[in-house]
């Protein structure tokens, strides 16, 4: 009897935490801040790989733009910061909210982390990932209105019901195939999406020149 009861409440416990609402996203500062245009910062760079930066930072104006934000060129952001001395994401994170905006009159400032990008080759496998986590500072009051995190990886769907010589044959060629093709690059792009586009509740919200609607 008392196994049944324990087991039952049990089951209760369960199926109350199974039908627990999520906590929906609190929007409210950037509904309030209402970014048109975006200062996309170059990111900054966690991992070995030098390229990471580079990579990540020419991908994300596609999916910004695609959710109705005016994106400042990267290119032309990066020139403008070497011309004033600053050539890293470190210096360039210590310049004010406030000069910036004075300097390029955006409406807000894209802050990028990259933690995990490259190909690590296992035992029986090898994965090219790409984890970045970004906030958004609006540059008129120096608040954060927004922040998210993204992976990706070329493994997401793998056939994993293969012998252990065919594992290992697959891994040494796809491990070749990424040196060669640069598939962090290609992984890097769907990272960026999934960290950029305005969609599921804790994404970016729609800017004023997305197509389907405003903020």
């Amino acid at each position: 009897m008392k196994k049944l009861f324990a087991f039952t409440a049990l089951l209760a416990v369960i199926t109350l935490t199974g039908c627990a609402k999520k906590t929906p996203h609190d929007y409210s500062a950037f509904r309030a801040s209402k970014p048109a245009s975006i200062l996309v910062l170059p990111a900054e760079n966690h991992t070995t790989d030098i390229a990471a930066a580079h990579s990540l930072t020419s991908l994300v104006t596609q999916p910004l733009a695609e959710s109705g934000y005016y994106v400042f060129p990267v290119a032309v952001v990066e020139e403008t910061f070497k011309q004033n001395g600053l050539n890293n994401a470190t210096d360039i994170r210590s310049v004010s909210t406030t000069k910036l905006h004075d300097i390029f009159n955006a409406d807000a400032a894209l802050y990028i982390d990259i933690n995990t990008y490259g190909t690590k080759y296992l035992i029986v496998d090898s994965e090219t990932r790409v984890t970045a986590s970004a906030k958004l500072v609006d540059l008129r009051s120096g608040k954060q209105i927004w922040s998210g995190s993204a992976t990706a990886s070329d493994n997401e769907s793998s056939n994993n019901n293969q012998s252990a010589l065919g594992m290992l044959i697959a891994a040494a060629v796809h491990q070749i195939a990424s040196n060669v093709s640069d598939k962090a690059h290609d992984v890097a792009a769907i990272t960026s999406a999934r960290l950029l586009t305005a969609g599921d509740d804790g994404a970016l919200l729609p800017g004023p020149r997305a197509k389907a609607g405003k903020i």
